[in-house]
């Protein structure tokens, strides 16, 4: 929801707090509307309780076979400040950014979480499962890889490339190689699924390279 909030927070907020309760119906209408115009895989971001389960129901009830792909492991890491702040220089005065959102995101330090909230997606309807960033968090994909069978692994590493391309124009790195390897090394930590700005490079300079 949060590019339709001039807050830029990612449920319905009300006096400056986030109502998971109250943002459930409404993501349920969003992906609703948007798999009968042509979505195939939604892939909710938002971290709130419930949220699947509500989305699955709404497809379920509109006859839409859609399968559903969800972020289970969200976390407060220091590598996604950039993005924090960016919403933050959009806050109209209902609330920090930065503050909310990171609230409602993980404790790195907490692989636990990570292994419930899978176990609940997955009983809600969940068909793939994300981890994000993919950055420091290869080992917790292992861990729900070993613990689900009959969901997807998924990481988005979306913040590694900008990280990568400032070495890359310090002429620390070579941009090929290192976009390779971060791709790989997610592959072989159980991701079926990658979500990443490196993907038209990768088609582009190694379509004949399987990961």
């Amino acid at each position: 929801m949060d590019p339709y909030n001039s807050d830029g927070h990612d449920g319905y907020v009300r006096d400056g707090k986030i109502q998971n309760d109250e943002t459930l119906p409404i993501l349920a209408e969003n992906v609703g509307s948007a798999s009968s115009s042509g979505l195939r895989y939604p892939y909710p971001s938002d971290m709130m309780d419930g949220r699947v389960g509500a989305m699955r129901e709404a497809l379920d009830e509109a006859g839409l076979p859609i399968r559903v792909s969800c972020l289970t492991a969200k976390y407060a890491s220091a590598f996604t400040g950039p993005f924090r702040e960016l919403l933050d220089s959009r806050a109209k005065g209902l609330g920090k950014c930065t503050r909310t959102r990171k609230r409602i995101k993980m404790n790195p330090a907490n692989k636990r979480e990570a292994l419930i909230e899978a176990d609940l997606d997955v009983a809600e309807g969940a068909d793939f499962l994300m981890v994000k960033p993919a950055l420091n968090y290869f080992r917790c994909d292992s861990f729900l890889e070993r613990k689900l069978r009959c969901a997807n692994r998924g990481l988005s590493c979306e913040r590694r490339m900008p990280m990568l391309l400032a070495a890359t124009r310090n002429g620390w790195l070579d941009y090929d190689k290192a976009m390779l390897e971060t791709l790989l090394s997610i592959r072989r930590a159980g991701a079926d699924v990658i979500i990443t700005y490196f993907a038209k490079d990768f088609a582009l300079r190694n379509s004949r390279i399987s990961i």
